[in-house]
């Protein structure tokens, strides 16, 4: 299992949401680009950085702060937030040296983009499906649909995806632990790769999530806090 440690970019600072809320955000850093070595130095494997100015707008202002990070870091990045065309995912893919894109809003509203990135990029593709209630959700969270989070992992999957980053929006933020049940659904009903995010809080959630079958796990506000150690989730996963 990998240990994503997470930095949420807004307004060119590293931030943390209460479940998603751009009104609720805890400012962690200044500057993104320190708090990404930082994590490397710590021997992350990885990171998951989320614009999240692209994911509310559309449009980031963020960009020159992801493309230095990619450029600097020694591990790859797997980035998100407002990555809704085919331009905007060869720039970041191929001029910025990001590792993987996470189309989310795409995935639902503009099915033929993600074919489209599938057929091109692969694997390097992933999905983030954000659920509320088990159904899914877009537009940095703001807009809710009645689309089943796991018939949406079975959809995506069949367009050639095997990676899917799930979330529940109710844990995100709030450090209250996993939804062990409804990501267990996920991990068994779709057979993809699931990445668990949302609601990692102490260490015992990591090891449920490694025996439930995530491939991978994203660390947010519980590293930011010091409530888990970066070192301490790598020696579970």
């Amino acid at each position: 299992m990998v240990i994503f440690p997470a930095i949420d970019i807004k307004n060119g600072k590293c931030v943390r949401l209460l479940q998603g809320r751009a009104e609720d955000e805890t400012i962690y850093g200044n500057d993104p680009v320190t708090m990404a070595i930082s994590w490397t130095k710590q021997k992350c494997e990885y990171l998951h950085v989320v614009d999240l100015d692209g994911a509310f707008d559309g449009k980031s202002p963020n960009e020159d702060i992801i493309k230095k990070m990619a450029s600097i870091v020694s591990v790859p990045i797997q980035l998100g937030g407002g990555i809704r065309s085919m331009d905007k995912i060869q720039r970041m893919l191929e001029e910025y040296g990001i590792q993987r894109v996470i189309l989310g809003t795409a995935a639902i509203e503009d099915t033929e983009l993600l074919k489209r990135a599938v057929d091109k990029y692969g694997h390097r593709i992933v999905v983030g499906i954000d659920a509320s209630k088990g159904k899914a959700a877009i537009k940095g969270w703001v807009q809710k649909t009645d689309i089943s989070a796991v018939d949406l992992g079975r959809k995506v999957k069949d367009m050639g995806v095997n990676t899917v980053i799930y979330t529940d929006i109710a844990k995100d933020g709030m450090l209250s632990g996993p939804n062990k049940q409804e990501t267990k659904e996920m991990i068994d009903q779709t057979g993809l790769n699931i990445i668990a995010s949302g609601g990692i809080t102490i260490l015992e959630d990591l090891r449920q999530m490694k025996e439930i079958g995530a491939t991978g796990a994203i660390v947010g506000k519980a590293l930011y806090t010091g409530a888990i150690r970066l070192s301490d989730a790598l020696s579970i996963a």
